[in-house]
């Protein structure tokens, strides 16, 4: 029954679409008419509000954050689950028809309360990749791949199987993009979407 828990309150937190409300709540419309039509801290970018990009990232990140300590302090053991869970939740979140985000934001969120060191290595590659090729979703992808090599080299083999997981969702996630990337038309940082 634990397990059930930690996995229910991971879902109903990451479930709440916070890009879509802070949006809607700023008077700029539904985030997902525009860009990719994700809820998620890139595709809010695109409306030109850094602000409540930044808000987006955090608040993805903590709906991840919050479930793991609960479950680390209430049910031992369970941690892993309940990030795999908020992830899942805010990928496929039923108060929008099972549709979210990419789940990047809630998925280094997870990390960084799972294993904050692993965290900083997987957050130095993301920044690396970034720089180098401006364009979101590969910074994204490569750091979730990673994300399980770091933890197994620097000695969290516990936590192997949630990131295994975590990086599945996030990489069927961007499958679009991944299309996108193969047909180079996948769009880099800073640049308007249309509708």
């Amino acid at each position: 029954m634990d397990s059930v828990f930690a996995a229910l309150l991971g879902f109903l937190l990451g479930s709440i679409p916070f890009g879509l409300v802070l949006t809607r709540a700023a008077g700029l419309g539904d985030v997902r008419q525009i860009g990719s039509g994700s809820i998620g801290a890139t595709n809010v970018l695109r409306t030109g509000n850094k602000g409540l990009a930044a808000a987006t990232v955090l608040l993805d990140a903590a709906k991840a954050v919050v479930p793991i300590l609960v479950a680390k302090t209430f049910w031992p053991g369970t941690e892993g689950i309940a990030g795999v869970a908020a992830v899942a939740g805010h990928c496929f979140t039923p108060w929008l028809k099972f549709k979210g985000g990419k789940g990047f934001a809630s998925a280094a969120g997870a990390l960084g309360a799972l294993a904050f060191p692993a965290f900083f290595v997987c957050a130095m590659i993301w920044l690396a990749t970034l720089a180098i090729s401006r364009i979101s979703s590969v910074s994204s992808l490569m750091s979730v791949i990673a994300a399980p090599l770091v933890a197994w080299g620097m000695g969290f083999p516990q936590i192997i199987a949630p990131l295994l997981a975590i990086a599945a969702i996030v990489i069927v996630q961007h499958r679009e993009n991944i299309g996108r990337l193969m047909r180079g038309e996948e769009p880099k940082i800073g640049a308007s979407a249309k509708p």
